[in-house]
């Protein structure tokens, strides 16, 4: 009798190996190769032969299309990231920090739609059900109709799904506590993972009822498991957020039924999140408007403007090498606009430590900050405060030339209604308005940014010697 065949699969990323190893070749993490059977698992089992395929009708491109279907949740926020509400038959994917409030935001999304008439399962694999129920309490859902399990055995959550009236909305909490019989490995594994999302999704696609999956986060913040996994589901939401601030972050990182650059900003306190409508606010809301090295920049999330202030400190280093630090931008691109500075400005920060951090935990990823950074490096190195009614954006080239980006008219309509007069932009950028009261200064490179900033430094500084 032939010796079964057995794999060695990478536990982190899901590579297959000929042999155990140490080290994996495929994601270079140590220990995470585990022995698998791969007849285990759906569609194993012995060997068959191909059976004849039948052809499938062709159509064209051109024809009658109609929009998904969508369950609308009620939480604005919420409805923004998933571009207009939940799609029936559609699987999300939910991943973020443990502890972000990611049970909280989806407790208050079922009782949001059990309100509405809507029929919602919540199946917690983490936690009991009345660990669930003192959650749903606190925030003010135990009215509702959700129906909960605490179960994690695919075969069975399927079965119960499987009874009474199609739910609208099922939330699995979370999918490494699945585990199934045709698997022959332990929860939390690749195969394991695989297959309770594989059934799940195939659940959601029967039925056409919604389904969101929570995920775990590795130590690098991405979601724990197959990278499989992100390319079986329809959307992939991360919530994000610092622990030392109120405020939380839903982030659209895939999204096959809307835009993949929404964000949806909700506030955490002690009766659930709470959604913030307008998040400049509450991203300027301690801002000292007399304090050097402070830039407001004026960015943009999907179709959401929002101002955020950018700091930076700029001191005397007694270390043989300077200190960077940066929170909340690219390490990279401050290395790039250092480089710029120096070799286009003459400005030498190579005997100075710099600090970069963008307030309230906001993580900033377009280049359109590129003019805040340098107006509030420059600021600090000179020891001048910036105007405290003007918003700056724009992106810098390699050769100190400044280029323009694009929605200017919706960043200064947004600077303008929270009291913002003024704007250093980028030279023939578009769709500028015509018709505003705010003032705008046009910048062609970067060498003219730094004698605006320095001549109003020399400007201050005669000014207090004459006092």
């Amino acid at each position: 009798m032939a010796k079964p065949k057995t794999q060695f699969v990478c536990q982190n990323c899901g590579t297959v190996h000929s042999r155990w190893a140490g080290k994996c070749d495929g994601c270079g993490e140590w220990n995470t190769i585990v022995e698998e059977d791969p007849m285990g698992g759906i569609g194993g089992g012995p060997s068959r032969a191909p059976k004849k395929g039948r052809p499938v009708a062709l159509t064209t491109l051109s024809g009658e299309t109609e929009e998904a279907p969508r369950i609308h949740s009620g939480i604005s926020e919420l409805d923004r990231v998933t571009g207009g509400g939940f799609v029936r038959g559609s699987a999300v994917l939910v991943g973020g920090d443990p502890g972000i409030g990611k049970s909280t935001l989806l407790m208050q999304a079922a009782a949001a739609l059990s309100r509405r008439g809507h029929r919602v399962i919540y199946v917690s694999g983490e936690e009991a059900v009345a660990q669930v129920r003192l959650r749903a309490q606190r925030l003010g859902a135990a009215d509702t109709e959700v129906l909960l399990a605490a179960e994690t055995n695919v075969e069975d959550i399927l079965a119960t799904l499987a009874e009474g009236k199609r739910p609208d909305l099922v939330i699995i909490d979370s999918i490494q506590t699945l585990w199934s019989d045709t698997a022959d490995s332990a929860p939390g594994t690749v195969t394991q993972v695989r297959t309770g999302v594989q059934a799940m999704i195939r659940f959601a696609k029967q039925t056409g009822a919604a389904m969101v999956l929570v995920g775990h986060v590795t130590k690098e913040g991405q979601i724990a498991g197959p990278r499989v996994v992100e390319h079986m589901v329809d959307a992939v939401l991360y919530f994000e957020g610092d622990r030392g601030h109120h405020y939380r972050i839903l982030r659209t990182v895939k999204n096959r039924f809307g835009p993949t650059d929404e964000i949806g900003v909700f506030e955490m306190s002690d009766v659930g999140l709470r959604e913030v409508t307008n998040p400049s606010e509450l991203f300027l809301g301690e801002r000292n408007a007399k304090s050097p090295g402070a830039a407001v920049f004026a960015g943009m999330e999907g179709t959401r403007p929002v101002l955020v202030e950018v700091q930076a400190l700029v001191a005397p280093t007694s270390l043989g090498t300077p200190r960077r630090a940066v929170v909340g931008w690219d390490s990279s691109r401050l290395a790039m606009i250092l480089a710029v500075l120096e070799a286009h400005c003459g400005v030498r920060l190579g005997q100075h430590d710099v600090y970069l951090n963008v307030a309230g935990g906001y993580r900033i990823t377009e280049p359109a900050a590129d003019i805040a950074v340098a107006s509030a490096l420059v600021s600090s190195l000179a020891g001048t405060a910036l105007p405290s009614d003007c918003v700056y954006f724009g992106e810098i080239s390699l050769s100190g030339a400044v280029r323009p980006v694009s929605q200017t008219a919706q960043r200064l309509k947004e600077a303008e209604k929270l009291g913002f007069a003024g704007a250093l932009l980028p030279a023939s950028s578009a769709e500028l308005p015509k018709s505003s009261a705010s003032r705008w200064t046009e910048i062609e490179d970067l060498p003219d940014l730094v004698s605006r900033i320095a001549g109003s430094a020399a400007r201050l500084a005669k000014t207090q010697e004459d006092d």
